[in-house]
């Protein structure tokens, strides 16, 4: 490892546990010891480590035909383009093959700009979009401050977060209430016939797992509809099973003009990402040529493990499995856990995408750690990681959030058993509470 420098790390850190094999919901690193992977890398592995399927797929389109201009004629990108599109809402039929989910975001960008011809872009502060010059700038949250001065013609605003309401809000549908007139204020102040595109995250991922408040979404959408603004959402970790829909939209029925993807449309096995556009938006570059491409767009390879991933999701159900185990497994275990611990002060989810929100004092809601905390400041949330990865169970966490994100195809004992490990681990962010008990 010592000429490696790995993303968001100093060169002199330390690193992980090498890992030497997976499969399904566990890896094994080079000690042999075993880790219950709840989240799936980088909330990515939707179908789980090492599908036999899935290998077999990549091997075989190995055999036949590894890499191809994108501008070359190649089956298997066609019928990938043809499975997103059938999962995808009504009317967005067509795929722009990216390698990744910020270069998703950046392309989404430029299609919108050049759709509406304007050049302004609303994004939440609670957001992540990538670590790429444009996404990075869509970012609202602190990894984007080191990138800085970014863009030009990004604007942020303050999306819902009922437990911690920048609207001083009472309810959920008084917080959905005020932050669309809040969302529509800032339009007035930044010029609606200005405004190209609002980009959300369906569900915020790594800032909480923000679950909209009913109505909210269907507002966002009759604002952007009011004023000739394209909605993109942006599901790159929410879609393809990760909240129990093909895409975390389906739940609210609502219809975007573009949304991104990447992460679980094929785990992935081999990178891959992309944008599915409206059929509106798609007649935009009918006759006019988009002005953007990629060498590796639709790589023969990755759309290979796409297409043998959607096949398996309709095969094996893996969509009704994940919001099964949603509902019946994983949020009655967790409101069982909070029921145990002072410092669970919410926990919030769908499907296989959940958050315990940590805090010293549930009546203040004061966090375990401050906001972006650093060095010793964060460690009781590293205390708690700690713990976690003692029990065998590989975390996910950010800010004062833990996060329970495995593969979808977990079965209910392993999610038993992981939440058996987060029992004891909780125990540690106990000893941090300082407010009132019972």
């Amino acid at each position: 490892m010592t000429h490696l420098l790995n993303p968001w790390s100093a060169l002199g850190a330390p690193h992980g546990p090498t890992v030497v094999r997976a499969e399904g919901a566990h890896f094994w690193d080079t000690e042999g010891r075993r880790y219950l992977d709840f989240a799936s890398q980088l909330v990515n592995v939707n179908i789980g480590h090492q599908h036999p399927r899935l290998v077999a797929a990549v091997q075989e389109q190995a055999g036949k035909l590894c890499t191809l201009a994108p501008a070359l004629g190649c089956e298997v990108r066609a019928e990938a383009a043809r499975l997103i599109s059938e999962v995808a809402p009504p009317g967005l039929d067509t795929v722009f093959f990216t390698n990744s989910g910020a270069e998703a975001n950046e392309n989404a960008l430029r299609m919108a700009r050049l759709h509406t011809g304007r050049h302004k872009v609303l994004t939440a502060y609670r957001s992540y979009h990538g670590a790429t010059a444009g996404a990075l700038t869509l970012t609202g949250e602190p990894r984007r401050w080191a990138g800085e001065p970014g863009i030009p013609g990004v604007v942020h605003f303050w999306g819902p977060y009922p437990y911690r309401s920048s609207f001083h809000a009472e309810s959920p549908e008084q917080e959905c209430e005020r932050a669309l007139t809040h969302l529509r204020e800032v339009l007035t102040m930044e010029g609606e016939h200005t405004v190209a595109a609002i980009f959300l995250e369906t569900v915020v991922g790594t800032n909480g797992v923000l679950v909209p408040p009913d109505g909210y979404l269907d507002g966002v959408r009759a604002l952007c509809d009011e004023f000739g603004i394209l909605l993109v959402a942006d599901e790159v970790m929410a879609g393809f099973g990760r909240c129990g829909e093909w895409f975390a939209v389906d739940r609210w029925r609502v219809r975007p003009d573009l949304i991104t993807f990447a992460k679980g449309v094929n785990s992935g096995y081999v990178p891959l990402g992309g944008v599915i556009m409206a059929d509106e938006v798609a007649e935009t570059f009918r006759a006019r040529a988009y002005p953007g491409g990629l060498t590796y767009s639709g790589h023969p390879l990755a759309c290979a493990s796409a297409v043998a991933s959607i096949q398996i999701f309709h095969e094996e159900d893996i969509v009704a499995r994940a919001r099964r185990t949603g509902e019946e497994v994983i949020g009655p275990a967790l409101r069982q856990l909070a029921g145990r611990h002072p410092s669970v002060g919410e926990i919030r989810g769908l499907g296989v995408f959940w958050a315990l929100e940590l805090v010293s004092d549930r009546e203040t809601r004061q966090p375990l750690v401050p906001f972006n905390a650093t060095g010793q400041q964060a460690s009781p949330m590293a205390e708690f990681a700690a713990a976690c990865r003692d029990g065998g169970v590989w975390p996910f966490t950010h800010f004062n959030c833990a996060y329970l994100t495995p593969p979808c195809t977990i079965g209910a004992d392993e999610v038993l058993e992981g939440i058996a490990v987060l029992d004891q681990a909780l125990k540690v962010a106990d000893q941090y509470y300082t407010g009132a008990q019972g």
